[in-house]
Parts: C-alpha cells; sequence; structure tokens
C-alpha cells in the first residue's frame, strides 16, 4: 500500500511517506498488522552474488519506524512462503487472533 497526497493531507506532516507495505490488516480495536514478504532483494546485490548488509539494514530500519507509529510487523520469507504457505499462515492467523496486540517500546 502507498500514502498518496490525499492521504498525507489527512494525516499530516509526519505520514509515513515512502513506506511502502505488502499487506496491511485493519483489526478491531484499532490494531494495525503488516505483513511482508521478503525476497532476495531485500538482502542481495549484484544479481543475487553477494550479501548486501545495507539493504538489510535498510529493511530493519523501516520495521523500526513502522513499531514506532504503532504497528505490529511480521517479515516471513519468500522461500519459506513458496513451498508451504498454506499451513505457515493458517497457524499464523490461529496465532496472531489468539493473543492481544504487540505494543510498541
Amino acid at each position: 500500500m502507498h500514502w498518496d497526497p490525499k492521504t498525507l493531507r489527512e494525516r499530516g506532516v509526519h505520514a509515513m511517506q515512502n513506506l511502502r507495505m505488502d499487506f496491511l490488516m485493519l483489526l478491531p480495536g484499532n490494531r494495525r498488522v503488516v505483513l511482508e514478504v521478503d525476497g532476495m532483494q531485500h538482502y542481495i546485490r549484484n544479481e543475487g552474488t553477494e550479501p548486501d548488509s545495507m539493504k538489510y539494514a535498510a529493511t530493519m530500519a523501516d520495521d523500526r519506524d513502522l513499531k514506532f507509529g504503532g504497528y505490529e510487523v511480521f517479515r516471513f520469507s519468500h522461500d519459506e512462503l513458496r513451498d508451504r504457505a498454506q499451513p505457515l499462515l493458517a497457524g499464523f492467523f490461529d496465532t496472531l487472533l489468539d493473543h492481544p496486540p504487540i505494543t510498541p517500546p
């Protein structure tokens, strides 16, 4: 999801303008859950030939910004979802919905 100019006007100057989320779930009680699916582009460079710690660091910084903004963030790797998405996500959602929200520090 992208924050567009209309949303920016509604949210004010502190809106997260450059943030893109894979999935945003708005649950009862103003609970905001972000699901991210990370492929190799989050941690490699040179067409997959070497790790890129700066890309990984940027991803973690985005996580922190979301968490400080009151979002719960859960990351999945592309590889773990590729072959077993249905059972993995069924278990995840059961656990998510049975637990209270994670409160930011």
